[in-house]
């Protein structure tokens, strides 16, 4: 997730020492992806790089840097047994000590991604330097080597953001974006509440909507409550791909949503709670009006992994999330299935 950009943005602003510490390159096995970063002030650790004893070791070597040389370095530690490790990879880790005050590349940096635009962020190992430009607005300057700009370019063009960072030679490139991992949960009572508060810890998008008044608890910064007074007609709002949960405090709701969904062709999940029971009355009500039976089989209910039986919403809430997460990750192509996204061979 990139929440690093506005709590960097605010340490910065508010004349706090960091040290921003990213993963900038693995070769065998490693317990975070290339990009993940972490940020260390004098007083607390915000983010992981993957805990353990590599994160540890970089916080130390963080915390001795900070107040003290701005440049980018970059360090390797070999992940094994000396490492107390047992990935047995090896990592690459950029260390970027930041004096006070907020960084212009940083604000420029926050106001793309504010927009959704697409950037590349552009990091000199061996001095401060740094760059930041988007898709729109490519980017060429004379202390930035024509290789280095066209590979950044290249990276923004090619559509493979949150891939990770690449190295080329004293540079390290990042591309950042706004996830498109978008997630509608239908609901507010206590499933829906929990269900959201499991989802907002994910690198997602939520729009999260009921028709009742004041029944939002508080929210996290990816998730935009909605009081609607008719809630299906929020789901044209959501952008093609996106996944549902349906879990409204009434039955003829979750149907009208349902129905709104199901008739969409870009729908990679549709969760609805409830049991098998509610699942053949809305068949049998769907079939009465005329809906094709391969577009209801793409509707998920009950919802959940399997292997989890709890009724408690913060165990509903895990089983759904976990779904959430298999659906979305088999859609773009990070997970084998023997099976159809959107069909789930134990749930009919």
């Amino acid at each position: 997730m990139n929440e690093w950009i506005d709590e960097l943005s605010d340490l910065t602003a508010a004349n706090e020492y960091v040290v921003m510490v990213t993963i900038a390159g693995i070769r065998g096995s490693a317990p975070r992806e290339v990009g993940a970063r972490m940020i260390v002030t004098t007083s607390e650790g915000i983010g992981t790089i993957g805990g353990g004893q590599l994160e540890h070791q970089c916080t130390r070597i963080a915390v001795g840097m900070l107040g003290g040389d701005e440049s980018a370095s970059v360090r390797t530690f070999p992940l094994g047994a000396a490492m107390g490790q047992c990935c047995g990879g090896v990592v690459d880790v950029l260390f970027e000590p930041m004096s006070t005050g907020l960084p212009e590349w940083l604000r420029d940096l926050r106001a793309l991604y504010g927009q959704r635009e697409k950037a590349a962020l552009l990091t000199h190992i061996g001095s401060k330097s740094k760059f930041v430009f988007s898709e729109r607005r490519p980017y060429q300057h004379e202390s930035l080597p024509e290789a280095v700009a066209v590979r950044a370019n290249e990276m923004l063009s090619a559509g493979n953001l949150g891939a990770g960072g690449e190295r080329v030679d004293d540079w390290y490139i990042d591309t950042i974006i706004g996830t498109d991992f978008n997630v509608a949960v239908f609901g507010a009572g206590h499933v829906g509440t929990a269900v959201v508060a499991a989802l907002s810890q994910l690198d997602c998008n939520i729009r999260w909507i009921d028709s009742r008044r004041n029944i939002f608890r508080s929210t996290s910064p990816n998730v935009r409550a909605i009081e609607s007074p008719e809630p299906a007609l929020e789901v044209a709002a959501m952008p093609a791909g996106s996944l549902y949960l349906v879990m409204t405090h009434s039955h003829a709701i979750d149907f009208e949503i349902c129905d709104r969904i199901l008739r969409r062709s870009d729908v990679e999940y549709c969760g609805l709670i409830g049991s098998r029971s509610k699942r053949r009355r809305f068949e049998k009500r769907y079939r009465q009006q005329g809906m094709r039976q391969e577009i209801f089989d793409t509707l998920i209910c009950p919802i959940g992994i399997d292997g989890i039986s709890g009724k408690k919403p913060a165990e509903i809430a895990v089983a759904a999330a976990a779904e959430v997460l298999q659906a979305y990750e088999r859609a773009k192509g990070l997970t084998a299935s023997a099976f159809p996204h959107n069909v789930h061979p134990l749930k009919r």
